[in-house]
């Protein structure tokens, strides 16, 4: 759309929000210092989403946005010069100029983008308790599951590894002293770190079926996704725009927050500190983010403040999108400055509440009545208010919105599917893999079939040989390696990657256990109970 010769237009340094009195800018630089878009229903907030998101992948930042209705994709395709988006560019000074994004579809289901996975070792059993909504006794035998998992070398990847293990650490009654009982050490394991009854873990299954039953089959499992993935720049240098398909994911809440939590967490644990940068790396854009607080115990709303905090030093950005400013607790809203207020209607007491609540956030305009603008705005007008150059929020002002320069609205099945064929991660996620696992290894016991150690062929060398791959998991199929052999990958892989680049740098991404050992567990666990992959 505009160009840095554009009197208003974007430039190196800042995007043009929109225009009212003076022009809106959101600084780059402090990009990553979060944000906020409120305002009710039809009143313009996805519009402002996708001008941000053009904004920044103009800049060459990448973004990530969840798409609850489908009209995001429309990013994807060039806009059209209808008569009210040439009006409203002309308001502001602009010349429409249509253009369109690079663009990658994601899906937990698999069916409108590529599939998304994460295995159950990397969710952990903070965001898995909060997935399957148990209370803190329910919660604490999980955190059991998971420690019995680790010690015993069995690697926890799908819904069907947990249910097996949830089965094996339940006491057999039937049998006595673990007589002829091929789990009797698993379940002992289990006990020694507090009673683990039958209906507890009864419990937890059937909660675990209630997450199958909303899809969540679909989303534990490998080849589990790189956050990487989404760091991705076109050959144009522009910031590739990551779509989450989340029509259907909306019709399971928890699904849909906690898996956002989990990628926000991910990302805060692999990314380097790099303070300050010119720009953001990622801007992650959360519609409807009432849903990532809503019943959130304490210990996870510590860690999720703790997250957003932080994070900005990664060179993320976080963005959230919903309707009520009050809908975001007031540790994480302290931590948003950059601030797009739509209309709110003041119907109700709540309503009333929410409309000052909006008013106070802002820094005041000395010409505004800043509560009374908010229920007079029309749709495609704000009030912002972003950080300037020294950190600080500037005066909120009355802004009309730019027009974004793609397609507003969404895109059709063959326009979906012909990104899909052209996807640079085409074949790489879309495939499930089922490899060996907890579930596997404890058949395997049941069975009497469990392989023992041999001690290796091929004489001296051979034994070194093998001794070498357990170390370094050169052995074990992806997504099994030990916590112990991940450390001494990694220690190699920092040695090997000067030498020969990146080609080893995927190898291990995923952590399991196949080959067993807790050994500094407690080290690679993450701010939020998942598992680190660095």
């Amino acid at each position: 759309m505009a160009t840095s010769d554009d009197l208003i237009g974007d430039t190196s340094e800042k995007i043009l929000v929109g225009k009212g009195e003076q022009p809106a800018w959101l600084t780059l630089a402090l990009g990553n210092r979060h944000g906020l878009v409120t305002g009710a229903t039809g009143t313009g907030k996805t519009v402002s989403l996708q001008v941000m998101a053009e904004g920044f992948a103009r800049a060459g930042v990448s973004v990530f946005a969840a798409d609850i209705k489908g009209d995001l994709s429309g990013i994807s395709q060039v806009g059209e010069a209808k008569d009210f988006i040439v009006k409203r560019a002309a308001d502001i000074g602009l010349t429409f100029q249509p253009d369109q994004f690079s663009t990658i579809f994601w899906d937990v289901f698999g069916e409108q983008g590529h599939p998304v996975r994460a295995t159950i070792i990397e969710m952990g059993p903070l965001l898995l308790a909060r997935m399957l909504d148990l209370n803190d006794v329910q919660e604490g035998v999980l955190n059991v599951a998971f420690r019995v998992a680790d010690d015993n070398g069995l690697a926890l990847i799908d819904m069907k590894d947990l249910r097996a293990l949830l089965d094996a650490i339940v006491p057999d009654a039937g049998k006595k002293d673990g007589a002829d009982d091929p789990l009797a050490s698993i379940r002992k394991a289990a006990q020694a770190f507090g009673n683990v009854t039958r209906a507890t873990v009864g419990t937890i299954q059937r909660q675990l079926l209630v997450l199958e039953n909303q899809g969540g089959i679909r989303f534990f499992g490998e080849p589990a996704l790189l956050l990487q993935e989404f760091m991705r720049t076109d050959r144009d240098g522009r910031g590739m725009i990551n779509i989450l398909v989340a029509d259907r994911l909306m019709q399971s809440p928890r699904l849909y927050a906690t898996f956002l939590l989990w990628m926000l967490s991910e990302l805060f644990e692999e990314l380097p500190e790099v303070g300050d940068l010119p720009k953001p790396k990622l801007v992650f854009f959360f519609d409807e983010a009432h849903l990532l607080f809503n019943d959130a115990p304490k210990a996870l709303m510590d860690k999720i403040e703790q997250v957003v905090r932080l994070i900005r030093s990664k060179g993320i950005g976080v963005y959230f999108v919903t309707q009520n400013p009050i809908d975001v607790p007031d540790r994480v809203l302290g931590q948003l400055g950059n601030r797009v207020q739509h209309a709110l209607r003041a119907f109700t007491p709540r309503d009333q509440k929410a409309v000052a609540a909006a008013a106070q956030t802002f820094r005041p305009n000395p010409k505004l009545n800043t509560a009374q603008v908010i229920m007079e705005l029309g749709k495609g007008e704000a009030l912002v208010s972003f950080l300037e150059g020294n950190g600080t929020p500037a005066i909120v002002e009355r802004v009309l919105i730019r027009p974004p320069s793609a397609r507003i609205g969404p895109v059709t099945p063959e326009e979906r599917k012909a990104i899909m064929d052209a996807s640079p991660v085409k074949g790489k996620y879309d495939t499930a893999i089922d490899a060996e696992s907890a579930y596997e290894l404890l058949q395997k016991r049941l069975t009497g079939t469990v392989a023992t150690a041999s001690a290796g062929g091929g004489g001296i060398l051979g034994q070194i040989g093998s001794i070498a791959a357990s170390i370094f998991g050169t052995n074990v199929t992806r997504g099994r390696l030990s916590t112990g052999q991940l450390i001494a990958r990694n220690i190699t892989r920092s040695v090997t990657n000067k030498v020969v680049g990146g080609v080893v740098a995927d190898v291990g991404k995923s952590a399991g256990g196949a080959l067993g050992g807790s050994v500094g567990r407690a080290l690679v666990r993450g701010a939020l109970g998942g598992l680190l992959r660095r």
